[in-house]
């Protein structure tokens, strides 16, 4: 299994690898992936690219994960079950939010991981950030507004992509709700708190928000430029996780003419 990545992630954030979610045959569970010194040689990674400047990383995969397999079929199986209100439904929920899903976790392990690696302040908190409240110039406008607050939401915020998360989710549920949504909501829930601690450390950061003595608790000095830093990479390590977790939930079971949605 490919896994240069954690070895760049463990060397730039500096601390201790987690469980990264990630398997494409495994049917019950994800793959905990890591690197050990010993496999290195296994991992494509030189010791030069561990020793690099931190803005120098490539877009590929900052958490280890299996190739995931993209399947297809011209017949469908008579056999496989209907989720949610019918496989039309699932279908149609999956080509309208599917897209913003898949390029949200593009965003995120790509433009995010650099902002971040690099400490790019601002950035972090226009990709977390989201649109103004609809004004009444929007409400002029002949859809009142929407693709304009739309342009304005950040690359990895609520709602461009959590949104489109949670309503994925509720596709596998008909009357009430399913495990399988419940478990995929949770996921969504830790991303929601990880996009709120980025853009609150980044305004901190920049001197647009104080922190009432703490990073997010009251007493105590304000957090230093170092505390903001290791506590941005913590989050993002965290939001990946739970990402992964969420992808390998919504791809278990998926129907067969639906291609798997791609881990970071």
């Amino acid at each position: 299994m490919e896994c240069f990545h954690t070895l760049f992630i463990m060397k730039l954030f500096g601390i201790l690898p987690i469980a990264l979610y990630a398997s494409a045959t495994s049917a019950s569970s994800p793959a905990s992936a890591f690197c050990s010194s010993r496999r290195l040689a296994n991992c494509g990674l030189s010791t030069s690219q561990l020793n690099g400047e931190a803005g120098a990383q490539t877009r590929g995969d900052f958490i280890s994960t299996a190739a995931v397999a993209v399947t297809s079929a011209a017949i469908i199986n008579p056999l496989q079950p209907a989720y949610a209100r019918g496989r039309a439904t699932l279908e149609a929920a999956y080509d309208r939010y599917s897209p913003r899903i898949v390029d949200g976790g593009k965003f995120y392990k790509g433009q995010l991981f650099g902002a971040i690696s690099k400490g790019d302040w601002k950035f972090i908190e226009s990709a977390t950030a989201e649109p103004p409240k609809k004004s009444k110039e929007d409400r002029a406008l002949p859809d009142g507004g929407t693709a304009k607050r739309a342009a304005l939401a950040g690359g990895f915020s609520d709602s461009r992509v959590l949104a489109a998360m949670d309503l994925f989710a509720a596709t596998f549920s008909e009357s009430s709700i399913s495990p399988k949504t419940k478990a995929m909501k949770e996921e969504v829930e830790k991303l929601r708190e990880v996009v709120l601690g980025l853009n609150k450390a980044a305004r901190i950061a920049l001197g647009e928000e104080k922190s009432g003595g703490g990073l997010f608790g009251i007493g105590g000095k304000a957090p230093s430029q170092g505390e903001l830093t290791k506590e941005v990479k913590e989050l993002y390590l965290k939001g990946g996780n739970a990402f992964n977790q969420y992808i390998f939930i919504a791809n278990d079971g998926l129907p067969v003419q639906l291609a798997k949605l791609p881990f970071l």
